[in-house]
């Protein structure tokens, strides 16, 4: 991991079940750790009694989920401010709200600050979750929830693009989207991590500049939902939040077969997805009998232009989505 647990840590030993943090002037209790990834741990915790809440948003159960970040080079830092920033421009019920952060200073160990970042609790897992456990019981989404869940995600998506200035997450995939499961009801999306949120607007005029783009694009952006211009990025173009278009069109064919319309046929490596991508190579594999309407395939290929300036804006995504749900929602009501 390269770096010791301290800091608050150490006041309170070891971080695991029962151990203490603190975040701000609110105080909790970790029940168990969610996940670990480099200098990223996320836990469950519990909130407990004393602290004066922030009433836009108190959970009922006093469970939050906690991001931990330990933080070793002042670009680190940077980053972790830069995505704290970024995630308070935001408020939209479509896009995970940070409830509160911190960051403090650590004289112990390699590290040099650790931060904390608390958001309300999702159990039910990621979009890939659900996906990945479909495929092996080889289940599909119906129609009709294929669309909303994807609904969801546009409008999430859609309240970054109309931020002044507009704003491009840069990473719409699977992974990056929460998914609440609710009887009777559609399934509930919530697009996380804005780590790789930016600026959506950006001029390239350099072959140098093409560069900068391409290298931060492959440390930010998932090489089976980037797309082409991020890749192979030209001396001379203008990117914009279409960029995230592609990836919707990527998202959309997950959500229908279970993963990107570059990985099935090709696996994971790096070299063969940028083929595929580069040539718009698309495998459109069996989906549920009866199969997906030829309406959602042409509406993945309308996503998927490997021009950024043929592709629609998510304003022309979500009127379509909505007609779409329109008419298949009557379908399957029968009426």
């Amino acid at each position: 991991m390269g770096c010791s647990f301290s800091g608050l840590d150490a006041l309170y030993g070891t971080v695991g079940s029962g151990a203490e943090v603190w975040v701000n002037k609110r105080r909790f209790r970790i029940q168990r750790q969610l996940g670990e990834e480099g200098s990223t741990s996320v836990y469950v915790v519990r909130e407990q009694p004393g602290a004066k809440k922030d009433p836009s948003f108190v959970s009922d159960t006093g469970l939050y989920t906690l991001k931990k970040v330990r933080v070793q080079k002042e670009e680190q830092l940077e980053s972790v401010n830069r995505e704290i920033n970024i995630m308070r421009l935001f408020h939209h019920p479509n896009l995970i709200p940070l409830v509160d952060s911190s960051i403090i200073s650590v004289k112990e160990g390699k590290c040099n600050h650790e931060a904390y970042m608390l958001f309300p609790l999702h159990l039910d897992g990621t979009l890939h979750d659900h996906l990945t456990k479909m495929q092996e019981t080889k289940t599909f989404f119906p129609t009709i929830t294929v669309m909303h869940i994807f609904q969801q995600i546009c409008t999430g998506l859609k309240h970054m693009h109309k931020h002044d200035p507009p704003y491009a997450h840069n990473d719409i995939n699977p992974k990056k989207v929460l998914l609440a499961v609710q009887p009777n009801q559609p399934p509930r999306a919530v697009i996380m991590e804005l780590s790789s949120a930016t600026p959506a607007h950006k001029q390239v005029r350099s072959r140098s500049e093409a560069l900068v783009i391409q290298g931060w694009a492959e440390r930010h952006c998932t090489a089976q939902y980037r797309a082409p211009e991020l890749w192979d990025c030209p001396s001379n173009i203008d990117l914009d939040e279409r960029s995230d278009i592609w990836s919707l069109g990527c998202t959309l064919f997950a959500i229908m077969y279970g993963m990107s319309p570059f990985e099935s046929a090709l696996g994971e490596q790096v070299e063969s997805v940028q083929l595929a991508v580069m040539s718009n190579n698309v495998n459109w594999p069996p989906g549920p009998n009866p199969p997906y309407p030829e309406t959602l395939r042409q509406f993945v290929t309308w996503m998927l232009q490997p021009s950024i300036a043929s592709r629609p804006s998510i304003e022309d995504i979500c009127i379509h989505i909505d007609k779409l749900i329109a008419k298949f929602g009557t379908e399957a009501q029968g009426v």
